[in-house]
């Protein structure tokens, strides 16, 4: 197996150590800004700059293709998952308008609980079936609103490549609100900060926002929408397809 030179080894862990440390302070001042700013407006703007001066500190150039594309009003925007890197990657690519959609154990963290809370994020609990109906009902309720909704619907990621399953809950935020549905492919959040490393390395990162789906155009169901979703996801990502429909029994 490949073992980095002496010499990269400890650019790697003075680099990690740098952009961690630089994490932390950054951090530490969004939570005091979202706890002292009064508007939900200026505390969601003051967590997106901060989030892409993170990035470009830590030498992750960031590029946002397809912001024209997003929708003037409300919509739901799905992304994949595949790097702790996700979260920050999308609140400093979106406009400061967007809600996270983020798993309930996220409220909990220290520090980052609180700054998530400020910011207007829906925790959804997916560990029993009350507050999974509990959180999404919540969540519909935001999305009837014609608030503009991020979600993650893969839920979580680990070291295979490739898009995994869908939760339904996006696609049924956006049938329920009447809402655009957008996809968007995140690249190379992956390669800058695998699964199980403790800290990043520099590199470029994108996002690449798609055309906005109606539910009309995609068989009038929630389930359309995620699969045509994930369709187009699947091509602007080339990666491999983690969850392909099952074959048709033989009759």
């Amino acid at each position: 197996m490949h073992r980095p030179s002496p010499t990269r080894a400890t650019l790697r862990l003075l680099y990690g150590a740098y952009a961690l440390s630089a994490l932390a302070v950054l951090l530490l001042i969004a939570a005091a800004l979202a706890l002292l700013l009064p508007r939900l407006t200026w505390r969601r703007a003051s967590t997106r700059s901060l989030a892409r001066l993170w990035l470009r500190l830590a030498g992750l150039r960031l590029t946002v293709l397809g912001l024209d594309r997003l929708p003037a009003d409300s919509c739901v925007l799905v992304a994949n998952h595949a790097s702790y890197l996700d979260g920050v990657v999308m609140k400093a690519a979106l406009p400061p308008r967007f809600s996270f959609v983020v798993k309930r154990e996220a409220a909990s963290m220290p520090v980052v609980g609180l700054l998530l809370s400020r910011i207007g994020t829906e925790f959804v609990d997916r560990q029993s079936r009350g507050g999974r109906l509990r959180a999404a009902k919540r969540v519909m309720r935001r999305a009837e609103k014609g608030h503009a909704l991020v979600f993650f619907p893969e839920g979580t990621f680990d070291d295979a490549v490739g898009l995994k399953r869908f939760h339904i809950g996006a696609f049924v935020a956006a049938a329920r609100g009447g809402l655009p549905l957008v996809p968007s492919a995140i690249h190379g959040a992956r390669q800058a900060l695998p699964n199980g490393a403790l800290a990043p390395w520099p590199g470029p990162i994108s996002v690449e926002i798609l055309a906005p789906l109606a539910m009309a155009d995609c068989g009038g169901s929630p389930e359309g929408l995620r699969d045509e979703a994930r369709r187009l996801m699947l091509a602007h990502l080339e990666e491999p397809d983690l969850a392909p429909p099952k074959a048709p029994l033989p009759t």
